[in-house]
């Protein structure tokens, strides 16, 4: 049995598990099973895979998307330069000799970044040529992916968040309506307003809001989260996460079932 699963903690309201569940039976994939290790700690990690002989593959989530970083041997391109991992390619058929740098064994595992796909293809649709500038609701490794795409489609982004990590964040103090009515892209890419805190919504200044604003919610779980209906009701056109997690999914599974030598790949050393 190949198996397939999703780190992170807590995953009780996880989609990935009935998402590749769904797909083994509706593409009639035999022989794979997809599952969820809730990790309260990322020091767990090696024993997972230690234990774990038939796994394959795994996805990350909230709040290891950075935190994994240590224990990979490589890195694709793009999950280099974000500086977050969302997807990890299992390799164990590697050559003979072989050893990890955090591990006792002969096992290669590789880091990508599929949130910065995913985001990319489910914003395109709604992307106009006034979306010059876009603020992100942020700091974790989601923010980091959104961030990476915004930049590959030249559109100049801010960091926003209720605790900012560095001087390259504000505050949602220091933004007030006008900066608001000046930026046409807002990306909630933090968990706020995601279940079991449905009832919380990022503050920015709702009043400012126009119908040529795109607000775009990573959080898909509610559907529309209170950042959408505020949105809405302002006049904004609105996109919740389920599209951008569907592309990032399957394009995990891309990643897991391709060959892929590291020297046609793209993939580096994770030093």
């Amino acid at each position: 049995m190949r198996l397939f699963g999703l780190i992170g903690h807590p995953l009780s309201h996880s989609f990935s598990k009935k998402y590749f569940t769904d797909k083994f039976i509706k593409e009639q994939i035999e022989d794979c099973s997809y599952e969820l290790f809730s990790l309260d700690n990322i020091s767990k990690f090696p024993s997972l895979i230690s234990k774990n002989p038939n796994l394959e593959g795994l996805n990350v989530t909230i709040p290891y998307k950075v935190a994994i970083l240590p224990f990979l041997d490589e890195l694709d391109e793009s999950a280099k330069e974000v500086g977050a991992v969302n997807c990890i390619k299992i390799m164990r058929d590697n050559p003979s000799g072989y050893k990890s740098k955090t591990r006792n064994d002969n096992i290669k595992l590789v880091g990508f970044n599929t949130d910065a796909y995913g985001f990319q293809r489910a914003l395109m649709p709604y992307l106009k040529p006034y979306h010059k500038g876009a603020l992100i609701i942020g700091t974790g490794g989601a923010a980091k992916a959104v961030g990476y795409c915004l930049k590959k489609l030249e559109i100049d982004s801010t960091y926003i968040s209720r605790n900012p990590k560095s001087e390259f964040y504000f505050r949602f103090a220091d933004f007030k309506e006008q900066d608001y009515k000046d930026t046409l892209l807002i990306v909630n890419a933090s968990p706020i307003g995601m279940v079991p805190n449905q009832k919380t919504f990022p503050p920015i200044v709702y009043s400012a809001l126009t119908p040529k604003h795109l607000l775009f919610d990573l959080v898909y779980n509610p559907k529309e989260t209170l950042f959408m209906q505020k949105g809405k009701k302002a006049g904004a056109i609105v996109c919740g996460g389920l599209q951008m997690l569907q592309y990032q999914a399957d394009k995990s599974w891309d990643i897991w079932n391709e060959v892929m030598p590291a020297a046609e790949a793209g993939l580096v050393a994770n030093t």
